[in-house]
Formats: C-alpha cells, sequence, structure tokens
C-alpha cells in the first residue's frame, strides 16, 4: 500500500515539513549503529518530533528505497557509491 492509499484511509492531523524530513534522513544516514529502534531514533533527534509525524517520514524513507525497516528496527540502506549502483545494474559479481 503506498503513502497515498494509506492517507487516503486515516487522516493526517499534520504532514511533516521538508526540514524535518531531512533532518530524520540525516540522522539515520550518519547513526553509529546499524539498526535502531523508533524510540532510540526520537532520542537521537536534534529536535522532538511528533509520532504519527515520524511515522509518516519512516513510511516515505522506505518506499523510496531508503531505509529497511524490520522487527528488529530501522537500518539505512540507501547507497550513493555509483560504481557500486553500476555493478548492481550490470549484475557484476563482487
Amino acid at each position: 500500500m503506498s503513502i497515498a492509499e494509506n492517507h487516503k484511509e486515516e487522516k493526517i492531523e499534520h504532514y511533516p515539513t521538508l526540514n524535518t524530513v531531512l533532518m530524520v534522513e540525516d540522522t539515520l544516514k550518519s547513526m553509529d549503529e546499524s539498526i535502531i529502534t523508533v524510540a532510540e531514533l526520537k532520542r537521537i533527534l536534534p529536535k522532538q518530533v511528533n509520532h504519527n509525524t515520524l511515522k509518516v517520514i519512516l513510511e516515505y524513507l522506505e518506499e523510496s528505497n531508503k531505509i529497511a525497516v524490520s522487527l528488529k528496527g530501522i537500518t539505512w540502506v540507501h547507497n550513493t557509491n555509483l560504481n557500486l549502483r553500476n555493478a548492481i545494474s550490470k549484475g557484476l559479481e563482487l
């Protein structure tokens, strides 16, 4: 289910601003741990974020393939290395 479909079913009271999305993204990208829980993420964010707003941001980041969400927590998976992207797209074995 996409974010748009999900939001049709439940009414969102507050949508995140771009600054909030970028703050969460930067925090996840630069974290020391490989996996972090939502509660831990809330603690290390520079500014307090509403839980429902954070859920919307995490859904967006997961759908855009920047994070992976599992039972253990959240992991940053987006990689900007062009050599790695080319190798994956060409199907080269490393």
